[in-house]
């Protein structure tokens, strides 16, 4: 069985918007309680409430004079609220995330419904009281209807995500085919190399196209007094411009990945550490506005739904330092110095191009170390002179050999 997700506009009517928006109060407010109780109850008791200890809180919560109201939100909604804390808190302890936070309402807001969706010709019929709400439905909803969420962003639009299950098999991995290694940077975006040639993409840079219009914006949300209508009409438009910029940043990178997808069956990366990057403040900013863990992340679902394969190489790999013609490497390269040349081979190399070319050959070399057949030729991955290196790439030369000269 194969799952897709549809992300779809929706445009409530104000009736609608406040059913809403009360929906959204009762799921954040059942979230931050049951996080408190797990806390407590963690601290008291050295475990955290099940799922099934979670719901049997809710009847209680629903005929109690101070939190009635909650009665009236659809009952699955908590329920969904309620498994998704407890995967929240099953992935904390099996280190896959972090500890789960409070949720509040000034930030994004959504509510799932588990079940009873119906998706409409123009509009989605939820089940509870909101009744049917106008949709802009661009792609057709294939199988059947596993889960929607409801979602309202920080500028005020509503979408719903609908996750559906159709029937078929996922498709054979395969590595016959194109392969390309990329270098990712920050004054070109991407540095792609198939082994004989190489093309660069240039950073879009879309925080800095609306970082003067933010600025200001910013600065006059600040002015504005904390709880007033006109300070929450403010937020409204800084988040405004924050989601141009993500629409944008999404657009180049879901384009760019679609096209390089398209073209090649295995693409090699380098498992960057971003995390570690951004605490250059330096380069914070550039960093977080390039998303390169977000275009890694588009390359390996979209060559997965493909047959395709991403090959991650370790981040210690000597890419930029690499002679990728005789697999020489130099003692130091300083990040102003974009072209060199080889002083054992005499090649002239570009940094990034030599980079994304070596991506590629280290790729290669570790599909083959696993015995996977690959169709593409890959040229010379291993050098013929140098010792094994302790990282688990390539080996290469350490030093530049001795060349006696006897005279004639």
């Amino acid at each position: 069985m194969l799952r897709k997700v549809v992300k779809i506009r929706l445009y409530p009517t104000p009736e609608q918007e406040m059913l809403l928006a009360q929906s959204f109060g009762c799921a954040r407010w059942w979230w931050n309680y049951g996080l408190n109780k797990s806390i407590e109850t963690y601290k008291e008791t050295g475990k955290a409430l099940s799922q099934s200890a979670l719901n049997a809180l809710l009847p209680g919560l629903k005929k109690a004079e101070e939190t009635i109201w909650l009665g009236e939100c659809y009952s699955q909604i908590l329920q969904a609220v309620t498994l998704n804390l407890t995967v929240a808190y099953r992935n904390f302890f099996a280190k896959r995330a972090k500890f789960p936070r409070f949720k509040s309402k000034h930030g994004k807001q959504s509510i799932q419904y588990p079940q009873k969706v119906k998706v409409l010709d123009g509009a989605v019929k939820l089940p509870g009281n909101l009744g049917t709400l106008t949709a802009k439905i661009h792609r057709h909803i294939e199988g059947k209807i596993k889960t929607v969420t409801v979602s309202k962003t920080p500028s005020g639009k509503y979408f719903a995500s609908i996750l559906s299950e159709v029937e078929g098999d996922e498709p054979k991995t395969s590595t016959e085919g194109n392969v390309v290694g990329i270098d990712l940077g920050l004054r070109h975006f991407a540095i792609v190399s198939n082994g004989s040639k190489v093309s660069k993409y240039d950073n879009p840079k879309h925080l800095a196209k609306h970082e003067k219009n933010l600025k200001r914006k910013q600065q006059k949300l600040a002015k504005k007094q904390k709880g007033s209508n006109s300070r929450s009409k403010c937020r409204k438009l800084v988040a405004k411009v924050y989601e141009r910029v993500s629409n944008s940043r999404q657009d180049f990178l879901h384009k760019l990945s679609r096209k390089l997808v398209n073209e090649n069956q295995v693409v090699v990366v380098e498992n960057l550490h971003v995390k570690g990057m951004v605490c250059n403040h330096k380069l914070a900013k550039a960093i977080s506005d390039a998303g390169w863990g977000t275009f890694t992340n588009f390359l390996s679902y979209k060559l997965e739904q493909k047959g395709g394969r991403l090959v991650s190489i370790d981040r210690w790999f000597p890419s930029s330092k690499l002679c990728s013609n005789c697999y020489y490497q130099i003692d130091e390269l300083p990040l102003d110095v974009r072209k060199w040349t080889c002083p054992n081979c005499g090649t002239h190399h570009d940094r990034d191009g030599n980079a994304a070319t070596n991506i590629r050959a280290e790729g290669i070399r570790m599909l083959k170390a696993d015995g996977t057949a690959v169709s593409a030729d890959g040229g010379e991955v291993r050098p013929k002179l140098g010792r094994k290196s302790k990282l688990g790439h390539s080996p290469m030369m350490l030093e530049a050999p001795v060349i006696v000269v006897t005279p004639t």
